[in-house]
């Protein structure tokens, strides 16, 4: 069996990602480390991953805005510990004009020194609370609910194209509540938004829940996440979702009179995704030759390939192509108008065919001469790419039969994908009882290790600086508490207290 990628995933997986990334035409680098040029297939499924989510978070009641890209260094400065958590991060932006610097290059013209330093953006609490302060007056006014799609900077020492880079796009929720009640609930409901989104569209299986102390947003009171496993075994978070309690409020003076004309802080919420979840579908869909895009977010879910040959029979193979390319543009897949695209690009139909099966198209269909003059298609499925004799599963079959079926065939592509990545997570899970079996499990040359669940007891303080000391030296971190689990039962792998919990360790990128 012959493989597109020149590299497997057993092989090198970091370089099975990188080669994933190039043969999909997904990015490429842009000649500032850390940022990257994202190609249309690329933007094509964060269109689509916005398209998506955008609806259900409007189906929440969020509004969308803008916010500006540069934030005034003292609106930073409000909030100690949100500042110090980002202050390695952040890049400055101190002067508004360039000279000539009298040997052929430019300098910063000392005289357009800002005023004041202003922030690339890494994200937007202290910009959009100070809006919030002028915005709430009154209980009336209250919840406050939007949301914005933007790009952010934060300077990464250690980039990975999607997983983590310099400037990434996303989009963050922000929202102003009456009491910690109503802004707690928020929370947790649009973690949910994400949970369902992941699994539904991305066929991405996570575990949503709470983080630990150590793992919080800088300034949040709580922090929940989803967290996903890559077929390397290590944890990706997916997405997370704030509880700011009253503390961002309080540094930005967001403020309101409630119904018996007290003044109270308002408390306040953030939440967001990024294009780091394209890096996830990479490494939880992807194999040996290349991509495998969820039908949900494939750009174009069927790519039409005819053999062309530069005979005058092609024009009539065209025509047979595009009749059937405006009969499944006519039909409804997962909710929505099918999207099939023709590929009559000038190149030898097999050289096509695989660059698709490298993008990830979820269904090839190639036509040739044969294949019109029988009435039929030869259709690819790329979720399983051969048959167990390690050819290529090209099967023909009717096209009338293939068109009835395309959207039945892409429902079944998006649950085999899920249905395959959630097997992998669920048996790559071992419950552990104490620490020395978390060090046994992730001990050095263990290939793919997964996650351990160990039985936990909160420890705060200087007990949690241990634990996580210990950690630190196995490369692990705490991913979350996972909230559908059982009930604690024992006692903490790290402290010897009686358990609260359950919570999930994983080496994570």
């Amino acid at each position: 069996m012959k493989h597109a990628l020149p590299v497997t995933r057993d092989a090198d997986f970091a370089a099975w990602y990188q080669s994933v990334i190039t043969e999909a035409d997904l990015a490429e680098e842009s000649g500032v480390r850390g940022c990257m040029v994202i190609r249309p297939w690329g933007y094509g499924i964060w269109e689509r991953i916005q398209r998506l989510l955008d609806d259900r978070i409007k189906a929440t009641g969020h509004e969308n805005c803008y916010f500006p890209l540069f934030i005034p260094l003292s609106y930073f400065e409000k909030e100690a510990e949100h500042v110090e958590g980002f202050a390695k991060e952040m890049a400055v932006v101190t002067h508004h004009r360039l000279i000539p610097d009298g040997h052929g290059g430019l300098k910063p013209d000392p005289a357009a020194k800002l005023e004041e330093p202003l922030v690339v953006r890494p994200t937007s609490e202290t910009v959009i609370g100070t809006a919030f302060a002028r915005w709430v007056q009154s209980w009336r006014d209250l919840p406050v609910l939007i949301n914005q799609w933007a790009n952010v900077v934060r300077w990464e020492m250690r980039t990975r194209m999607f997983l983590r880079t310099s400037e990434f796009l996303w989009q963050e929720g922000h929202t102003a509540h009456a009491t910690a009640d109503e802004a707690r609930e928020e929370t947790r409901k649009m973690l949910e938004v994400y949970r369902d989104f992941a699994e539904t569209c991305l066929a991405l299986p996570v575990v949503a829940g709470e983080k630990p102390e150590n793992e919080r947003f800088p300034g949040a009171v709580a922090t929940y996440s989803i967290e996903a496993m890559m077929q390397d075994g290590k944890a990706l978070q997916a997405g997370t979702s704030h509880f700011l309690g009253t503390n961002f409020a309080h540094a930005q003076n967001i403020r309101f009179q409630n119904a018996s004309g007290e003044l109270e802080l308002a408390n306040t919420t953030s939440w967001g995704v990024s294009t780091r979840m394209i890096g996830g579908v990479i490494m939880v869909h992807g194999d040996d030759d290349g991509l495998r895009v969820p039908p949900r977010i494939a750009p174009w879910q069927i790519v039409i390939v005819p053999m062309l040959r530069d005979q005058p029979e092609d024009e009539a193979l065209i025509a047979y192509a595009k009749d059937i390319q405006s009969n499944l543009a006519g039909l409804t897949a997962l909710g929505e108008p099918v999207r099939a695209l023709l590929d009559l690009k000038p190149a030898k139909a097999a050289t096509k065919r695989w660059g698709w099966v490298k993008k990830g198209a979820p269904i090839v269909i190639e036509i040739g001469g044969r294949d019109m003059a029988g009435g039929n298609v030869s259709v690819i499925r790329r979720d399983r790419l051969y048959r167990e004799d390690g050819k290529l599963d090209s099967v023909v079959m009717p096209r009338g039969d293939f068109e009835a079926d395309a959207p039945a065939l892409l429902a079944a592509i998006q649950q085999a994908l899920h249905e395959q990545a959630t097997a992998r997570m669920q048996a790559a899970i071992v419950p552990v009882a104490d620490f020395a079996a978390v060090e046994a499990h992730f001990a050095e040359g263990q290939k793919n290790p997964g996650w351990v669940e160990v039985q936990w007891s909160r420890p705060t303080g200087a007990a949690l600086d241990q634990v996580v000391e210990r950690l630190k030296a196995l490369k692990l971190t705490i991913r979350n508490a996972p909230g559908d689990q059982a009930p604690a039962d024992g006692a903490c792998v790290f402290t010897g207290a009686p358990a609260v919990e359950r919570v999930l360790l994983a080496r994570a990128y």
